[in-house]
């Protein structure tokens, strides 16, 4: 494992921490669907901003074109965090008779479903070198 991705993982598990947190407080006042989804706007905002300082080289590339790009890749993570968490909330878990905290469980797995497609995608999208454009003098 390269430092780079060991990072990755550090910054988004601090992150993931942040997204499950908030969503056990937003629990509190909406119902899971809408909870997951708000939860992880705050967490993907948390990744984001780790990920800048301390994970990836600088792109090269303005801030909101960045976060432009890390939203896209989070947009496919966010319905697979999604996709996992009610399934696993309202049809497997329920199907294998767990009861213990099940929406948090089945939230906490959700939340770690993205990790290596995130991480791929932010390396070669995200904080990608900006292309270097060409020079107006270049030889024909």
């Amino acid at each position: 494992m390269t430092r780079e991705f060991v990072s990755f993982i550090v910054a988004g598990g601090i992150a993931a921490g942040v997204n499950w947190g908030s969503n056990i407080l937003l629990r509190l006042v909406m119902p899971l669907e809408a909870s997951v989804l708000v939860a992880y706007l705050i967490g993907m905002t948390t990744a984001y901003t780790l990920s800048r300082l301390f994970v990836f080289a600088e792109s090269g590339r303005q801030l909101h074109d960045e976060y432009i790009r890390f939203a896209i890749v989070n947009v496919i993570a966010a319905a697979q965090v999604w996709l996992v968490t009610i399934a696993l909330a309202k049809w497997f878990l329920p199907l294998i008779g767990w009861i213990w905290y099940p929406e948090l469980v089945a939230h906490a797995a959700g939340v770690a479903s993205p990790i290596l497609t995130s991480y791929l995608g932010h390396k070669y999208f995200t904080f990608s070198k900006k292309d270097a454009k060409p020079s107006a003098e270049s030889p024909e």
